[in-house]
């Protein structure tokens, strides 16, 4: 007997969405509680220059953790609260100012900074 073999159509892979550069997440090691909710990953959103108000960009920089509390409520989604930021695991605030950093370079820089 000969087994009839018919080509199947190649799967199309679907391709992925475009990364937004001006976005960034950070999945939490440990979750945010507010209320019932647990907030186990955040997106930093790239700050405007108005969002950097009353913030030295030079401390953003060396990720002071004041001027990360002052600009982390202003572009995370959820919005994190002061409160939040401040019981916040050390290791996640660390994550979250190396990527509020890497913003504030050039996107030459940037991407050779993310991608490596």
């Amino acid at each position: 007997m000969t087994e009839n073999k018919t080509a199947q159509p190649a799967e199309v892979a679907e391709a992925a969405p475009a990364k937004n550069p001006n976005e960034a997440t950070v999945t939490l090691d440990t979750p945010i509680v507010r209320g019932s909710q647990e907030i186990t990953e955040i997106v930093l959103r790239k700050p405007k220059s108005g969002e950097l108000r009353g913030v030295a960009l030079v401390d953003l920089l060396q990720m002071d953790v004041l001027a990360l509390r002052k600009v982390l409520p202003r572009i995370t989604t959820p919005s994190l609260t002061d409160h939040e930021i401040g019981n916040m695991d050390p290791a996640d605030l660390v994550d979250c100012a190396g990527k509020v950093a890497a913003f504030l370079l050039k996107k030459s820089a940037r991407e050779a900074v993310l991608d490596a």
